[in-house]
């Protein structure tokens, strides 16, 4: 039969429509009617700016600079260039990030093929107009609501709109909507409601948001920042009247510096600006790879996957299938030889064809025989069929689907056969007979074995490797796949996957069952399944995530792409459906399945640091909150001046904060982020705040006349020796650049303290070998004693006692 959409008279159109005209588009395109939303993976430049510099605590360090800068001290208000970096180092990153996604998700973005003055044209989803004649074939999402205008065995599954999972099929008349997806067949419809009227533009577009993926860590970081800033506004008046009435205070300015000093020591200016940089980068260091984060808290989520589902085409074998060989059975002649060849052209060149199709059109290319009706094929169904005539209904399927119980002893011997091959990792397809018609997706009866198609797949060189990786790394892989079950496990069994050894290890989905209990206990057991349909995907993903684990899903058919939206992290191939790339959150743009431990690597390394780097933050918080606490009490003046506090910020947190979180870091993420970070800074805090202020206290009392000059060095240095301490137990495990870059701030600090201009002159210093070794003294007594606080929180995160020094959870 003709082309059933026609590429130039649409059957079953209204007017043989050949579509808009250009002055017809321009029309739309002038009165705004366009498919265009706001789909970008990253925020403007203004919103980069204005983020990054309206910030509560940008505003409170810019208020405090303005009150320091009256008091006449210079160098107490050099923490005003906290908000130049913070704002600086944060546009030029984010600015720098995305350009490169914005970039990606252009050569990413799905496109719409639509036919404008009788032509075919592939343009930009944005650019579909109102009135748009737009075509549709398996694995398309749906652009825009609409009417049908053709149909050829056009199925769609709206489960993204609707939840139910069944397809749905339409003929001229029905109504699609945007955001359903195309499994079967192909067809055309008129859009009716675009851009922001159509149904679930919503959907489509919050797959782009910046933000939309739940945040533990970010969750946490905003807990944290709400309670400092609670105890700061309760904390401030008290302060004020505190240091406005101890004897220290010889001036207003005194009193003043006192109380800007510990406000500054609580506000944790880099946690916020440290977070979205590492967030940022890591989807810039994943974009190098050919990988794009379309939302940027994805990245936290790859840190806890401990289960990687993967299909085995595209991943463990390269995606594109080649014709193999056809057998036939014993006694076939040259009639019956022929018959089967003209079937199985006739098969691929009816419209709505698949990777199959495509592999058996180079070799079964022309056909005598006109198609009188058809069943396209469906990954739920698992096959397709064509009606010729007087030549019945040909079939073409899995073997197991098409012939479930064969009906005839040749049909019988043939699937054995069958059984046999997929057994050597070869995809085989069987090619049935039935003189009588299909009824819709219904099989025909009466089917009868005919051929046996075999289709070969070349196993990735790197798919062995890969899955190397991942079981050294403790997480575990399920491969569900439509294909045979010995097939799948087959290739399983050749690239090494963990759990198999034979391509009869392998499960038949179909034997899988329904309770979600029973499921899981069957999963936990087996790594390999077969003739797993899309429902059962969504099935296994639900299965997993209920006994608590973090999974990410892997595909680039169509049939994913609801266990893409189910899973923790959905990872499409950038070859595969639309559909697959609307759903995930990362899209792996060269297909190569090789990328993922990159991907995982990637979200372990970027949250494992921020979690250290947190740590560094809120200990920081945790003693300049004490020594508040203790100077409103006693109504002694606060031990630190704003520029020393400076100085502890700079070299304990702010640089090696920065550092580390640029660092390796294989650590599997772990749920508790806030609780965690609690436990091993609020002690590590106290014990430093306690040796500070007893550093004050014991100078005062063996230099009576030292004063307030004297109380501030030895503190300053008790803190930097003991934070110092802090930020070895954070970096480990310690090597050879870790101990580098301590050994470099040590040594920085040495050099402030002995070169008088910048002890006395920019840091406010009153150095003496006395006030020096008091101080060293008491930070060491206190690195002891956070030592034996890290081996606690070790031995209670870890749940056994810490024989050795050991680093926190980093």
């Amino acid at each position: 039969m003709e082309d059933v959409l026609g590429r130039g008279t649409v059957v079953g159109s209204p007017r043989g429509d050949r579509g808009l005209t250009a002055a017809e588009v321009a029309e739309r395109v002038a009165a705004g009617r366009t498919n265009a939303v706001d789909a970008r993976t990253s925020r403007s430049v203004g919103q980069i700016v204005r983020a990054n510099v309206v910030t509560p605590f940008n505003g409170l360090l810019f208020v405090l600079f303005l009150v320091i800068a009256a008091t006449g001290r210079w160098q107490n208000g050099l923490f005003g260039l906290v908000i130049v970096a913070n704002t600086a180092i944060g546009v030029i990153q984010e600015v720098r990030a995305k350009r490169t996604l914005d970039r990606l998700a252009v050569l990413n973005a799905p496109h719409a093929r639509v036919v404008r003055d009788g032509e075919m044209a592939e343009i930009e989803v944005a650019a579909v107009v109102a009135d748009e004649l737009v075509e549709l074939r398996s694995g398309d999402q749906v652009t825009a609501d609409g009417t049908v205008t053709a149909s050829a065995g056009l199925e769609v599954d709206e489960s993204l709109l609707t939840g139910e999972s069944d397809p749905i099929a339409k003929v001229r008349g029905d109504q699609v909507r945007s955001g359903s997806i195309v499994v079967a067949g192909q067809g055309r419809f008129r859009a009716t409601a675009v851009g922001a009227d159509a149904y679930a533009t919503r959907l489509t577009a919050e797959a782009k948001k910046f933000t939309r993926t739940p945040s533990e860590l970010i969750t946490g970081t905003n807990t944290l920042l709400r309670w400092i800033s609670v105890m700061m506004l309760v904390v401030a008046p008290l302060l004020v009247w505190s240091q406005f009435r101890t004897s220290d205070a010889e001036s207003w300015q005194a009193a003043v510096t006192g109380t800007v000093a510990a406000l500054v020591g609580m506000v944790p200016e880099g946690l916020v600006l440290l977070t979205s940089l590492a967030f940022m980068l890591g989807a810039v260091t994943l974009a190098r790879k050919q990988t794009l984060v379309q939302e940027l808290p994805a990245v936290e989520v790859l840190a806890r996957v401990d289960v990687v589902c993967l299909d085995k085409t595209g991943t463990l074998t390269h995606g594109d299938i080649v014709f193999d060989r056809l057998v036939l059975p014993r006694g076939t002649d040259a009639l019956d030889e022929a018959e089967v060849r003209e079937a199985l052209a006739l098969s691929c060149t009816e419209p709505g064809g698949n990777a199959t199709a495509a592999a058996l059109a180079t070799v079964f290319s022309h056909t005598s025989w006109t198609s009188t009706a058809s069943v396209p094929f469906s990954s739920d169904r698992k096959w397709s069929a064509v009606g010729a005539g007087d030549h019945g209904t040909w079939v073409l399927g899995a073997p197991e689907m098409v012939l479930p119980e064969p009906a005839d002893a040749g049909s019988a011997d043939l699937l054995e056969t069958a059984g046999k091959i997929a057994e050597d990792g070869r995809r085989v397809l069987v090619l049935a007979h039935a003189e009588s018609a299909a009824e819709g997706p219904v099989l025909p009866a009466g089917l009868e074995a005919r051929a046996l198609v075999v289709l070969a797949e070349r196993i990735r060189d790197d798919a062995a490797d890969t899955l190397r990786y991942f079981a050294e790394q403790g997480v575990s892989l399920r491969v569900i796949s439509g294909d045979n079950p010995r097939t799948v496990g087959a290739v399983a069994t050749a690239v090494g996957l963990p759990g198999i050894t034979a391509a009869a290890d392998a499960v038949d989905a179909r034997t899988l069952p329904e309770d979600p209990d029973a499921l899981a206990e069957v999963l936990e057991a087996h790594p390999v399944y077969g003739r797993v349909t899309p429902q059962q995907k969504r099935a296994v993903v639900g299965a997993l995530q209920r006994r608590g684990h973090v999974v990410a899903m892997t595909g680039d058919g169509v049939n994913d792409a609801m266990a893409l939206k189910d899973a923790d992290i959905g990872v499409a191939m950038g070859n595969g459906a639309a559909a697959t790339r609307a759903v995930a959150q990362l899209v792996l743009l060269d297909g190569r399945f090789a990328h993922l431990p990159d991907v995982v690597a990637e979200g372990r390394r970027v949250m494992a640091n921020i979690e250290r780097a947190a740590n560094l933050f809120l200990v920081k918080n945790v003693y300049s909150l004490l020594m508040a606490l203790v100077v409103i009490v006693t109504a002694a003046a606060y031990p630190l001046a704003p520029i020393q506090l400076t100085l502890i910020s700079a070299v304990t947190i702010g640089v090696p904060g920065f550092v580390l979180a640029l660092a390796p870091n294989r650590r599997r993420y772990v749920p508790g982020f806030l609780p965690r970070v609690l436990w091993s800074a609020v002690p590590i805090g106290v014990v430093i705040g306690t040796a500070a202020y007893s550093g004050d206290r014991t100078i005062r009392w063996l230099e009576p006349t030292g004063g307030l000059a004297a109380g501030q060095t030895v503190a300053t240095v008790t803190v930097l020796v003991a934070s110092l301490w802090a930020l070895t137990l954070f970096a480990r495990p310690l090597n050879r650049w870790k101990v580098a870059l301590v050994g470099g701030l040590a040594l920085a600090v040495v050099v402030i303290l002995a070169v008088p201009f910048l002890s006395r002159t920019v840091f406010l210093l009153d150095v003496t070998w006395l006030r020096v070794g008091v101080g060293v003294g008491l930070g060491l007594v206190a690195g002891l004693v956070i030592e034996v606080v890290g081996r606690v929180v070790r031995a209670r995160a870890t749940g056994v006692a810490a024989p050795a020094p050991a680093a926190l959870p980093a």
